[in-house]
């Protein structure tokens, strides 16, 4: 399968509400310890991005973009980022898989590498890229190291869920290190 990893359009937002619903299955580790959107927020929300697209807007996801199968447009799940630290140039990236037919099925690792290659590519004075979970989301610990990141920091007992504590844990890649693989 090959993917795309491209902006929300006005044609997603009923399947964007869908797979980003709260009930999904992905919201179990995709940071659970931070306060959850609710129904009626999503629900602002995909209309607020409605009404952008409407005006001629196309970046309405801001610092995101949708992972797609390029065969059947089918929405996946979502890359993003964030400064950690612009000054250094020090970016943080994220990913969710939405879908959960396609888990297991290597996407996390492809659609992550695209979007690693793409954020060095876009901005040549990156430094580094990081990548932050929780010790509860074993997945991610994984992929992570697959893909060359290094583990740099464990903040034991940082994260709570379902009432129980859990480490966070941060890793890193330096662009000269993404570039020999």
């Amino acid at each position: 399968m090959e993917l795309i990893l491209r902006e929300l359009q006005l044609d997603d937002l009923n399947d964007y509400l869908k797979y980003t619903h709260p009930s999904r299955e992905y919201r179990k580790y995709n940071g659970p310890y931070f306060k959850q959107e609710t129904e009626e927020e999503l629900g602002e929300l995909i209309e607020r991005y409605r009404e952008k697209l409407n005006q001629g807007e196309h970046n309405v996801l801001r610092n995101k973009k949708l992972i797609v199968n390029k065969a059947t447009d089918e929405i996946i799940g979502e890359v993003n980022w964030y400064w950690k630290s612009e000054e250094t140039l020090w970016m943080e990236l994220g990913i969710v898989i939405f879908n959960e037919k396609y888990w297991g099925q290597w996407i996390g690792y492809i659609a992550l590498k695209m979007w690693i290659s793409e954020k060095f590519k876009e901005d040549p004075r990156l430094v580094r890229l990081g990548l932050t979970t929780w010790s509860g989301n074993i997945g991610m610990m994984k992929l992570s190291e697959k893909l060359g990141f290094k583990k740099e920091a464990v903040y034991r007992k940082a994260r709570i869920v379902n009432g129980e504590y859990f480490d966070s844990v941060s890793y890193g890649i330096l662009r000269e290190e993404w570039e020999q693989i």
